[in-house]
């Protein structure tokens, strides 16, 4: 079978949805050019999920579903998605955003934040396509590879439920572990001066007090306000979560959202879990990041700009 004969009548779709909304979710896939091959309820994710042939898009919407449910379910679904390098298109609630940043950042996760039909259509043809490529590399499925992908799902299940069962411990379960301690191999940044805090939140201030002199949307930068952000929230000592980073920024969430994956990718943001609430994570800067925030407010300081 090529690449036509599957996705000849659209790129195939596995469907995570609450039962009262899968069918307008159903239409959206439609429209991009999708089509629906299996619809799971959150309930059953665990159960479910990687258990299809090939290398379909996985289309999440978290409105309506239960707290519980979907923290378990995330969790597993991030674990196939990374092993089977599936895309992700995730139609969210703001009260959501921390909890899926939490459990599914990452470079092939598209998170859409109270989004029209249209956005998501966008979203999931864009995604789609990546999906596609990638089943290009993955090898065109062929007759008699049903059986290795059998198998091959079924390691990829064992392996997620291992995976869920970490994700949900408590971090008393954890205790006597190794932690994450990849931050002890990171270089010492850039040594702080005193006065920088102040520096950079009075330069936060001064970039709000344009927005009452001129029409909103006129000076969106949302990589350096969020930059600014969390270079303050460091040199206060603080922690920034996903969704304040996102009111930062200043731009609509599903906006903040796509720049903050951007950001990580480039290096300059990574993502920190809250080790008191794993439905949580924080955005930190990176060393690079730290190091180049260091050297252009000392450069600030030489021209004589506040």
């Amino acid at each position: 079978m090529d690449e036509r004969d599957y996705y000849g009548d659209g790129f195939p779709v596995v469907l995570v949805s609450a039962p009262a909304l899968s069918g307008a979710a159903e239409q959206v896939v439609r429209q991009a050019g999708g089509r629906v091959m299996r619809v799971i309820d959150w309930p059953g994710v665990a159960e479910e999920i990687g258990r299809q042939a090939g290398w379909p898009l996985l289309m999440i919407d978290t409105h309506g579903a239960d707290a519980q449910a979907k923290e378990i379910a995330l969790a597993r679904i991030d674990a196939v998605a990374t092993a089977l390098d599936l895309s992700v298109v995730v139609s969210l609630s703001a009260a959501d955003i921390d909890l899926v940043a939490a459990m599914l950042l990452g470079p092939r996760v598209a998170m859409l934040c109270d989004a029209s039909e249209i956005e998501l259509v966008g979203a999931l043809a864009v995604a789609g396509a990546a999906q596609a490529g990638a089943a290009m590399v993955h090898g065109h499925l062929r007759e008699g590879e049903s059986e290795r992908l059998r198998h091959l799902n079924a390691e990829v299940a064992r392996i997620a439920e291992a995976l869920t069962r970490l994700s949900t411990q408590t971090p008393e379960d954890r205790s006597g572990g190794v932690g994450d301690r990849h931050q002890s191999f990171h270089a010492a940044p850039m040594r702080a001066l005193p006065g920088d805090a102040d520096l950079v939140r009075r330069m936060i201030r001064a970039r709000r007090l344009r927005d009452g002199f001129f029409a909103p949307g006129l000076f969106e930068e949302p990589a350096w306000d969020m930059l600014l952000d969390l270079h303050a929230a460091h040199l206060e000592g603080g922690r920034v979560s996903v969704s304040s980073l996102c009111i930062a920024s200043a731009v609509a969430p599903t906006t903040a959202l796509r720049w903050i994956g951007k950001m990580t990718e480039s290096g300059l943001f990574e993502r920190q879990p809250d080790p008191a609430d794993r439905r949580r994570a924080f955005m930190v800067l990176t060393v690079r990041a730290l190091e180049g925030m260091g050297g252009y407010l000392g450069a600030i300081r030489r021209l004589g700009v506040a």
